[in-house]
């Protein structure tokens, strides 16, 4: 250094060779942080999501469990269903059979007695039916001819409007509006 030069003159010079501008220094503050920056923030992203899948994974193995347990119940309910399904229709039954072996336990009973039996034997089962739903399907003389209530065992000459029933051979039964045996009838031919 010449003398001429002051130290305080070297300094801006040395300072501007130090000191980058400002654009350089962001330019490589983003060529040295962002790599690191950029990886940080990706394993930040991939932490979190392992663990939304670990979340994820839980809540389907949870929903899974818990589709298998319904089914597993369902499976019990039917099973109990079909077991015990006709409790109540045999509980029902029970006072009919209750009302038979009082009448056979009698030994001396006079006919009367045994009609009075019978028809209050009778009673009882058409109300046990009933509360079961099973209604007897027993058309009147005259009524039209329903083929989903009614079976036509033969077709006579009669006075009547043809396809009307003329006589119930043997009553049918439905269950809440299921035949489970049609009524036996004969039917009206045309004239």
């Amino acid at each position: 250094m010449s003398e001429s030069q002051k130290p305080e003159d070297q300094k801006p010079a040395e300072s501007a060779r130090q000191e980058p501008n400002s654009q350089q220094q962001s330019a490589n503050e983003a060529l040295q942080d962002s790599p690191v920056d950029e990886l940080s923030q990706a394993l930040g992203e991939i932490v979190i999501l392992k663990a939304q899948a670990a979340d994820l994974k839980d809540q389907l193995l949870r929903a899974a469990a818990d589709v298998q347990n319904a089914r597993r119940r369902a499976e019990e309910d039917v099973s109990k269903a079909r077991k015990f399904g006709i409790e109540s229709f045999a509980e029902s039954l029970l006072p009919v059979i209750d009302s038979l072996e009082a009448g056979l336990a009698l030994k001396d009973a006079t006919t009367e007695q045994l009609r009075e039996g019978k028809e209050a034997t009778l009673r009882q089962l058409k109300s046990a039916l009933e509360r079961n739903k099973v209604v007897a399907i027993d058309p009147s003389a005259g009524e039209k001819f329903e083929p989903s209530k009614h079976q036509g065992i033969s077709m006579v000459p009669s006075e009547q409007e043809s396809n009307t029933i003329v006589a119930v051979l043997q009553k049918g039964y439905q269950i809440a509006e299921r035949v489970m045996r049609p009524a036996l009838v004969t039917v009206a031919a045309a004239k």
